[in-house]
């Protein structure tokens, strides 16, 4: 997994570099960025995953200071292994410990709907109290589920909002955070102001 996530993300780095942007590609591992504790599932052992439980961003800041974009393998150490980690995970915890305003996730589908089997039926934006009820109303499941959940946590440590975006869309950052409705959905705490009004 280490091998795999390896190559992607020097791909990744590769890419960016041909946009003009110097960027270095990392590991939850160098500079103690990613400190993880073996993670369990209803009590079992499922192998080498991982869970934060410390982030350490100074390399992040020294690489931002001399205006590299980290490019970040999510990898991290406990004591004596190396953990593969959730990627939307290993974002949040990012997020929080370089008190990042925003938070973006590219995904496969178009965002967050009321019910997936509409798709008329797409939330541009919500509010986190409003996030919450959809979760406990059970009308949000699958793998958007704990993306929706990560998406609490940020705002919930600071992040004033978090979107999720469809990445097969050209331009779809761009779109979602400069446009009033954006092409995905845009989560945003309590306090903060909606942008569109349905």
């Amino acid at each position: 997994a280490e091998m795999v996530l390896g190559r992607v993300n020097k791909s990744l780095v590769s890419m960016v570099e041909s946009l003009g942007v110097k960027a270095i590609g990392i590991s939850g591992k160098d500079g103690g960025l990613l400190k993880v504790k073996k993670k369990y599932s209803d009590g079992k052992d499922i192998g080498y995953v991982g869970e934060i439980s410390e982030v350490d961003p100074q390399i992040l800041f020294d690489m931002m200071e001399k205006d590299f974009l980290p490019i970040i393998c999510p990898v991290g150490l406990d004591e004596f292994n190396t953990y593969n980690i959730n990627a939307d995970d290993a974002a949040c915890a990012v997020a929080r410990a370089v008190g990042a305003n925003k938070l973006a996730f590219l995904t496969d589908i178009e965002g967050l709907y009321r019910d997936f089997n509409d798709k008329s039926s797409l939330i541009s934006e919500i509010k986190v109290s409003e996030a919450k009820e959809l979760i406990a109303g059970g009308t949000i499941g699958g793998g958007m589920l704990p993306k929706l959940s990560n998406c609490i946590d940020a705002i919930e440590a600071g992040v004033s909002r978090v979107h999720i975006i469809d990445g097969r869309i050209p331009h779809s950052i761009l779109t979602e955070i400069f446009s009033d409705r954006g092409v995905g959905t845009a989560i945003l705490g309590d306090t903060e102001e909606k942008y569109y009004h349905e």
